[in-house]
């Protein structure tokens, strides 16, 4: 696969007095996510060339979204009215070697502040599976990384600042605001624009990577815990075309005790003798170093590197969180539709994920796993499967991940968030007259 630097926003920068001394861009086609498959409302794209210029833009338009890196697949950040970019605030880099935090702007990658970090002789405690994604984006949606042990990507975060519809600015700090704080950080984009996050961090680790092929699936039955648990963080991934998962992910800490990974044989499965991408088919030059290579945290964490091509590129994803009590049980689930399945997937994988307290969050109170999809981009096709996955994974109460493909019902949805009504009144606190709603938010989150 070519190697290529990812998605970046070729550009005119337009400047006018209307908007000065803000920049604003219009591209010549519809803005579309990464993966090309969603097309959003409105070209109207501007850009804030310093924190101060956002109470100015966010007072100035009546509707207003956030566009980050573009990594969702829904409508869940889209705008038929005004988007704006934090994109040019990612030099704030505010790094607290007592209090173990790092204050940043909320735009940046994480792959930006990772390298930053490990630069520094820091680290954080997870990463998603690709380092492209802004820190705000996969805060607000509840994006995850991988772990028994560890919480999705928003449990590091420590305080926030944003700027709410009437262009005040609010901040809010885990020791200090409680419930709000708890309420606010996975927001899905509707308490405002947020403009700085300060996330916990810790000193810096070394990895290894370890990938064994072809699991027997019944291996998972008595040993689910043990398995997921064999690593700082592991990822199966399977087809669904047999009983096997094809391969298994095992990052593990250097400066952690020996687990006594074998070397031979893993539960029935064996070491891979080459690096591999999670779809066979394609390169491993996109993937992280596996064979047991040692390297810094930022380069084991992620499955795929900064500056490529993440996954497939032109694909589909949907993702359910399930209590990880009922992992093996939800994993049959699934299985029972491989025939129809299979066909239209790419790859799936599956993955463990730390409860938290974010009342928006799908691991709300809840260790969870997770199972994903990623889809070959036909649409048509794989909107007629998820009602059926759906429907196998309803009595485990699986929620979907907020920024990837659904079509469960809103009052399906509204049921699996006990603190969903609280959260509906914080919302018209700080958003009264819905500056940034969108049709995503109103059909999930309000009574429209």
């Amino acid at each position: 696969m070519e190697k290529r630097t990812f998605l970046k926003l070729s550009s005119a920068i337009l400047t006018g007095s209307m908007l000065s001394p803000l920049s604003a861009w219009r591209q010549r086609e519809k803005l579309k996510n990464w993966a090309g498959n969603y097309e959003y409302g409105t070209d109207r794209l501007y850009y804030a060339e310093s924190f101060e210029q956002v109470p100015e833009m966010v007072k100035r338009y009546k509707k207003l979204k956030v566009l980050g890196t573009r990594h969702c697949f829904n409508g869940i950040a889209d705008s038929t009215d005004n988007f704006i970019s934090l994109k040019s605030l990612d030099k704030l880099m505010v790094l607290d070697r007592e209090a173990l935090t790092v204050t940043v702007g909320a735009g940046l990658r994480y792959g930006q502040l990772a390298d930053w970090l490990y630069r520094n002789g820091f680290a954080l405690h997870n990463l998603a599976s690709l380092p492209h994604i802004s820190i705000a984006g996969a805060c607000v949606t509840g994006t995850h990384g991988s772990g028994i042990n560890n919480g999705n990507l928003s449990t590091a975060v420590e305080a926030m600042e944003f700027v709410t519809a009437s262009g005040e600015i609010k901040k809010l700090s885990r020791q200090l605001d409680g419930d709000a704080f708890s309420a606010s950080v996975v927001n899905l984009g509707g308490i405002g624009v947020i403009t700085k996050i300060t996330l916990n961090v810790q000193p810096t680790y070394m990895m290894r990577q370890d990938v064994f092929q072809n699991l027997p699936l019944g291996a998972l039955e008595n040993h689910f815990d043990e398995i997921m648990g064999s690593g700082y963080s592991v990822s199966l991934f399977t087809d669904w075309q047999n009983d096997i998962v094809s391969q298994v992910w095992i990052k593990r800490r250097l400066d952690e005790a020996d687990k006594g990974l074998p070397t031979s044989e893993f539960w029935g499965a064996k070491p891979a003798t080459r690096n591999l991408h999670p779809i066979v088919a394609l390169s491993a030059e996109n993937c992280t170093e596996q064979m047991g290579v040692p390297g810094p945290w930022h380069e084991r964490l992620p499955h795929f590197k900064m500056n490529f091509t993440p996954s497939s590129g032109k694909e589909l994803q949907s993702e359910y969180f399930i209590p990880r009590e009922k992992s093996y049980q939800a994993i049959l689930a699934i299985s029972k539709l491989q025939k129809l399945v299979s066909p239209h997937l790419l790859i799936s994988e599956i993955r463990t994920i730390k409860d938290d307290h974010f009342w928006m969050s799908p691991c709300y109170m809840r260790p969870s796993s997770t199972i994903h999809f990623t889809w070959k981009q036909d649409w048509p096709s794989v909107s007629k499967l998820l009602p059926l996955i759906e429907e196998q994974l309803e009595p485990f109460h699986a929620r979907p991940h907020w920024g990837k493909l659904f079509t469960m019902s809103p009052a399906r949805l509204k049921s699996l968030y006990v603190r969903l009504p609280e959260f509906q009144q914080l919302l018209r606190q700080y958003d009264g007259n819905g500056k940034f709603r969108n049709d995503f938010l109103n059909k999930y989150l309000y009574q429209v």
